[in-house]
């Protein structure tokens, strides 16, 4: 490790990615906190005037300003309140030799992060910058997070052996280091949302918000505030979700809901990765991997008038078909006895046993709500403590045998194929490349057992 890594690290990892803007009109200060600071972040620049500063914000973000407060013309609280009303969006440390009670009063009512005392050392200044971006990622990881349980949003995984779901997994690898948009299509409760958010774990931006959104659930008159942000008052903004998504990834499901005037403002952040929040005088940038999700053909969409024909050629780059549960049959029972436990546990229930005749009703189901129909099973049966009558069972194999057992294993198979054949053996046995009599005698024992007395 070079000693660059090790100034870095000694302050924790969110200053090695942050830019920093200077203000002071001192030329002294400012080359002492850029010598300072250049070593540890990723990009400081400095300004020596408020008027300089305000050009400097003009032509880029930065996360953090250390702003002097006494400076010729006007005052660094001054200048402050006016780009909050522009809409800077940033943290603020002030420096000043005159420390008073009503600048520290001042400074909060403006939202300043910190106030440090001039004269200051290497390290005061390099704490407080490392404090101040600590608290500001909290709070952005806090917000989510209360949006994430307000929401009950899933974060399940990606589970499946079945030769689609491999095929699936393999793809979001390919993808997961492009800056590519991709669409995630397929039928509601197919695990779009579990995929994106696979995706984003294997990208480079694993470490960075994943922000969900589905544009049917936030009203219409709500949602361009809800993405973009606003200016509160005219006094502060509050960020949107893509600023609280920044440097990370934005999955935007139900697309095909999305409102005429949100299309249009959605197509130029995809051109120019820069938004215009409501009530600011000033775009922000922004940078952010664009994931879509729908069940509907937007296609047939665009045909119809319905969808911005543009914003689907742009979002429509790369597109991850998420196959049904009726053509991942082998994951069933994986994601059936998966759902039976967490349930269990999380609700403090007593376990569910699957027998083989259940396992069997299970795999032979369509499930036309596909997983998510599946979990709904999965979570009212632990509360109701046992399966309803269609799924119910009363094997006498149980647990990892059940699921397991070469011999219950081939009969769901073979049974599983038959359905899909509408009952034609001989197609059922093409399938499956064996010979007729050999499916004839299975279902033949399979009928004998059943009648069997116990």
């Amino acid at each position: 490790m070079t000693p660059r890594d090790l100034s870095r690290d000694e302050y924790g990892p969110a200053l090695a990615g942050a830019s920093i803007l200077v203000i002071d009109d001192e030329p002294g200060m400012r080359n002492f906190l850029v010598k300072t600071l250049s070593p540890r972040v990723q990009r400081v620049e400095q300004a020596a005037s408020p008027q300089e500063a305000t050009e400097k914000l003009d032509a880029a973000h930065f996360d953090l300003v250390i702003l002097d407060n006494v400076m010729p013309k006007t005052t660094g609280l001054e200048w402050l309140a006016e780009q909050q009303r522009r809409g800077f969006f940033g943290d603020t440390i002030l420096i000043t030799a005159y420390a008073d009670l009503e600048t520290a009063i001042a400074a909060l009512r403006a939202g300043v992060s910190d106030f440090v005392l001039k004269p200051f050392r290497a390290n005061q200044i390099l704490g407080a910058v490392a404090r101040t971006l600590d608290r500001k990622n909290l709070r952005r990881d806090n917000t989510l997070l209360r949006r994430e349980l307000r929401t009950g949003l899933f974060q399940g995984k990606l589970l499946g052996k079945s030769e689609v779901m491999v095929a699936v997994r393999a793809m979001l690898a390919k993808l997961a280091p492009l800056p590519t948009p991709v669409l995630f299509t397929g039928a509601s409760g197919t695990g779009k949302e579990l995929a994106a958010r696979h995706l984003h774990q294997l990208s480079d931006r694993a470490d960075k918000p994943f922000v969900a959104v589905n544009c049917a659930a936030i009203s219409t008159e709500r949602m361009v505030q809800e993405l973009f942000g606003s200016i509160e008052g005219g006094e502060r903004l509050t960020p949107g979700l893509l600023l609280l998504a920044d440097g990370g990834t934005l999955f935007l499901d139900e697309v095909a809901q999305m409102p005429e005037a949100l299309q249009a403002a959605l197509l130029r952040v995809l051109e120019d990765q820069r938004i215009r929040p409501v009530g600011a005088e000033r775009e922000l940038p922004l940078n952010l991997r664009f994931l879509f999700a729908t069940n509907a053909d937007l296609q047939a969409l665009v045909a119809q008038g319905k969808f911005r024909a543009d914003l689907f050629h742009r979002i429509n780059v790369l597109t991850v078909e998420m196959p049904p549960l009726r053509d991942r049959s082998d994951d069933i029972l994986e994601l059936a006895a998966l759902f039976t436990t967490q349930f269990s546990q999380s609700l403090g229930m007593p376990a569910l046993e699957l027998d083989e005749q259940t396992l069997l009703k299970l795999r032979r189901y369509d499930w036309p709500g596909n997983v998510r129909e599946l979990r709904n099973l999965a979570e009212r049966s632990v509360i109701l403590g046992g399966f309803p009558e269609e799924f119910a069972g009363g094997g006498s194999v149980t647990g990892t045998q059940a699921i397991e057992d070469l011999d219950l294993v081939v009969q769901r198979h073979i049974l599983h194929m038959l359905d899909l054949c509408d009952g034609n053996r001989a197609e059922a046995a093409r399938r499956l490349g064996v010979s007729r009599k050999t499916v004839d005698r299975k279902i033949a024992q399979w009928d004998q057992e059943e009648l069997s007395p116990p």
